[in-house]
């Protein structure tokens, strides 16, 4: 069973190197990088959720700005170039540096999408290289805490709200299911890797409880 990762703004500072504070103000003034999941109130707790993709475009435009010192303005024209993209496996995109500005190689033609000066070179960045840097430091992310073992939790942006084990994105109705069906603790887990004997019992005994109220 494959989670799909949605990330706070912590987490996306922790993967980016980016600080919230920065983040913040990219997506309030001048409204550089708005995350993919945001509220019209963004002062509450999930009021800003940044897709993978959005972690990925993030890390490319850090990439861009620290490493070869392109400007701000230039960097306006990178995100919303990567999110025309949504049809493209992303690992086969290439963007390229000339002097300070950033140029694009369309998916399918391979051309340039900018002129190019002579006697300048041209240097290539991989986006697949940056996915695998953000898959690898999501994956620890994704390593669940002492305190969520066993946790029932609920987010709006995860299982469309539906009651989870903290850490994951297996509803407890997906556990109680597999009980009422005969599947023992072993056989669920290995349904879902990321569980433990701890998270099958309170899910089993949460649903059991709601079952109740309901036939009260």
């Amino acid at each position: 069973m494959v989670d799909i990762i949605a990330f706070t703004a912590e987490q996306v500072a922790q993967v980016t190197g980016l600080s919230v504070r920065r983040l913040y103000y990219w997506d309030r003034e001048p409204r550089f990088f708005v995350p993919e999941f945001a509220d019209q109130d963004r002062g509450r707790y999930f009021g800003r959720i940044y897709s993978f993709r959005d972690v990925v475009s993030l890390r490319t435009i850090v990439i861009l700005l620290s490493d070869y010192r392109v400007p701000l303005q230039e960097l306006r024209r990178v995100d919303p170039w990567l999110k025309q993209q949504h049809d493209t496996p992303w690992a086969s995109l290439r963007l390229y540096v000339l002097g300070k500005r950033v140029y694009f190689e369309h998916p399918d033609t391979g051309q340039i999408v900018a002129a190019r000066y002579p006697h300048q070179e041209v240097i290539p960045i991989s986006i697949g290289a940056v996915i695998s840097e953000v898959q690898a430091v999501s994956d620890r992310l994704r390593e669940r805490t002492a305190d969520e073992i066993g946790r029932i939790v609920k987010n709006r942006y995860i299982a469309h709200n539906a009651n989870v084990l903290a850490g994951t994105r297996v509803p407890t109705s997906a556990v109680w299911n597999f009980h009422r069906a005969g599947y023992s603790v072993e056989q669920i887990i290995r349904e879902y890797p990321r569980l433990t004997p701890a998270d099958i019992e309170a899910a089993v005994g949460f649903e059991q409880q709601r079952q109740e109220r309901r036939a009260s």
